[in-house]
């Protein structure tokens, strides 16, 4: 199926209305976010893979909150291997739960702040309004080298974060989508 030039899954629709349904549910009772109509968050979370190679085996999402942009971007990337980030009992529950119903079968939810987890490569790091960008890549050190890509989902003001890091940015309404990797690591500090 293809949503704005992207060629998607032919279930990701259905699987969004789904994740709807089980969100409006959720979000009642445990106030897991302020969203009202989640499609223009849906849109938010697939947008870059129009504009970057996102390509990977292997994809870690930091802070993984109600599942933006993580569980859209696993329905969009079947392929790869995800790894949600999210040590906030309702919300990992809530993404545990969601895992099952929507069978996402390339999705892992770790309870627990990446910090406190055993190390292991990722071709992709995402995350979305957790931290500070230099911040963020602090606490993925163990998780990337040279050739991992950073996704990083930003409102406005983006400029003072990533000064130091060689990123693209690709700018849409309030929203900043940076993109980089780290091939010397004293660019960061």
């Amino acid at each position: 199926m293809k949503k704005n030039g992207l060629c998607l899954p032919a279930e990701f629709n259905e699987k969004v209305k789904a994740y709807a349904q089980i969100f409006a549910k959720f979000n009642k009772v445990h106030s897991l976010s302020n969203y009202k109509d989640i499609s223009e968050q849906v849109l938010d979370s697939i947008k870059p893979l129009e504009i970057f190679d996102l390509s990977a085996k292997t994809a870690i999402d930091v802070g993984s909150g109600a599942g933006f942009p993580a569980i859209f971007l696993a329905l969009a990337m079947p392929q790869t291997k995800w790894h949600l980030f999210e040590p906030i009992a309702k919300k990992s529950s809530f993404l545990s739960y969601a895992k099952i119903e929507l069978d996402l079968q390339n999705l892992e939810v770790h309870s627990q702040k990446i910090e406190l987890v055993d190390k292991f490569m990722a071709d992709l790091i995402t995350s979305r309004a957790l931290s500070k960008t230099k911040e963020l890549i602090k606490i993925c050190e163990g998780f990337y080298d040279e050739s991992t890509k950073f996704l990083i989902y930003k409102g406005s003001s983006v400029m003072d974060e990533i000064s130091g890091i060689n990123a693209q940015i690709y700018n849409e309404k309030n929203r900043n989508y940076i993109y980089f990797n780290i091939k010397n690591r004293g660019e960061i500090r």
